[in-house]
């Protein structure tokens, strides 16, 4: 019973820290407000967690976990070549347009966060955004081969679908563009169109 409260509060630690990131910054997130937010003491969350770092760890592994669970698996059930291909774009978009009010996509923020500053966080960052590419690389290049493209370029394909994002974060947080969806997908066209997919 104790194991399954501490894990329950653990979560909602979590889950707290992942919110705060999403609108402050990873680095924003202070132990004494989230211990306010969470109402523990800040020996009661040292208890779960016996280090910012290992607070922030568990909070990235937390976004890469729904990220997974709502932009890459889903789209890993589609059949094989173009279907997979757009369905991993749409979910991408999902993910950032769904997360507007919370501060957007946090691997975009935590990007630019932590683009120059080493460590054991920025390294796993760094992971995550180097899984995300070669899900892209590869269900492009199925989508490429179906559609027998050998002279296929998946890194420059996955160079302009990961800018489209970019592009959609800004768009859609920053100027709060109404046509920001709607130019995405376009451009995604056009990028499939442009490489023969």
């Amino acid at each position: 019973m104790n194991l399954r409260k501490g894990s329950r509060t653990r979560q909602t630690i979590v889950d707290e820290a992942l919110g705060l990131a999403r609108r402050i910054g990873l680095e924003g997130v202070t132990l004494g407000e989230l211990a306010s937010s969470v109402q523990l003491s800040k020996s009661g969350l040292f208890a779960h967690f016996k280090s910012k770092e290992a607070l922030q760890l568990a909070v990235l592994e937390e976004a890469c976990d729904q990220f997974t669970r709502h932009v890459v698996a889903p789209a890993l059930t589609k059949p094989r070549g173009r279907e997979r291909l757009e369905a991993l774009f749409e979910n991408y978009g999902n993910w950032i347009a769904n997360h507007m009010r919370e501060g957007g996509c946090i691997f975009i923020s935590l990007s630019q966060e932590y683009d120059d500053r080493p460590g054991v966080v920025r390294d796993r960052l760094v992971e995550a955004e180097q899984a995300f590419r070669d899900v892209i690389r590869r269900v492009a290049s199925g989508a490429a081969d179906l559609a027998g493209k050998a002279d296929f370029d998946a890194d420059q394909f996955v160079f302009g679908f990961m800018g489209i994002g970019l592009s959609l974060q800004q768009a859609h947080r920053l100027l709060r563009e109404p046509g920001a969806r709607d130019h995405a997908r376009q451009a995604f066209r056009q990028l499939c169109a442009l490489h023969g997919l």
